[in-house]
């Protein structure tokens, strides 16, 4: 994968960048965002597809880049299609660290050092050309604007962009309240996209849904069968992690 072009998960990060501040909006659910950025453009490349609610690994070869080729390996070692509920809310925090790291070295951002109340040290990250995060503010103002059909990487920046609450940053107040609506709607124009920001939202409100059953296993009447829902196990499932992972990002991460 050439560096011709932007991933998503440095653009969504890029929305997120306060121009002003040099912080992030939405700290504490970006890094779930950004682990969804990560399965789309995998998506993307080839590299992985949806099988349900789950994902599989369809080619493991190596995409050139680092922090994508990570997530592929981890995606490849658990050997199974992995529900993507559980692949965002699993034990990866720190990505926001991790991708505002590796637009430094991309030359996109720089980081400032300061301190806080005189004391604590901190680090903030100016864009090093706004005229990147014009342009990817740009076409979401325009699909949001004409109302036409995005291309699928827009769409899937917009569905993740809403996941993480980034419409309140991007379009505040009464007066954009509208645009937060149709950035919402957005979401439907790209089914990997729409499969990853619903997870990126499932795992911020602590829901983790049971996988769908075919209507052969239903009961009678389309119910599940209560016993059989209570106990039949999932193969694949990767358990979640402890409702800790809000907390632990703002602490973990630098502003």
């Amino acid at each position: 994968m050439g560096r011709s072009r932007r991933t998503i998960p440095e653009e969504l990060l890029l929305l997120a960048l306060d121009p002003a501040t040099g912080t992030t909006a939405q700290p504490q659910s970006l890094d779930l965002g950004l682990a969804g950025a990560q399965l789309v453009e995998l998506a993307l490349a080839g590299r992985i597809a949806p099988d349900g609610d789950r994902i599989a690994v369809v080619m493991p070869r190596p995409t050139g880049d680092p922090t994508l080729d990570s997530a592929l390996e981890l995606l490849r070692r658990r050997g199974s299609p992995v529900r993507a509920v559980h692949w965002i809310g699993g034990p990866r925090l720190g990505l926001r660290q991790i991708y505002l790291s590796h637009l430094e070295r991309c030359g996109m951002v720089h980081a400032v050092a300061g301190q806080m109340c005189g004391v604590l040290p901190t680090t903030r990250y100016q864009a090093t050309d706004t005229a990147i995060s014009r342009d990817i503010r740009a076409r979401l103002d325009s699909a949001i604007r004409t109302g036409v059909p995005p291309d699928p990487r827009t769409a899937a920046l917009a569905a993740l962009a809403h996941a993480v609450g980034l419409g309140k940053h991007l379009y505040p107040g009464n007066e954009g309240r509208s645009s937060r609506s149709r950035l919402r709607d957005l979401i439907r124009h790209d089914p990997m996209g729409g499969l990853v920001a619903h997870a990126v939202m499932d795992v911020q409100n602590g829901v983790a849904a049971q996988p769908r059953r075919s209507p052969a296993t239903a009961a009678p009447g389309g119910r599940q069968p209560a016993q059989a829902a209570r106990t039949a196990p999932d193969p694949g499932r990767v358990p979640m992690q402890p409702r800790r992972g809000a907390g632990a990002m703002a602490r973990a991460v630098a502003h």
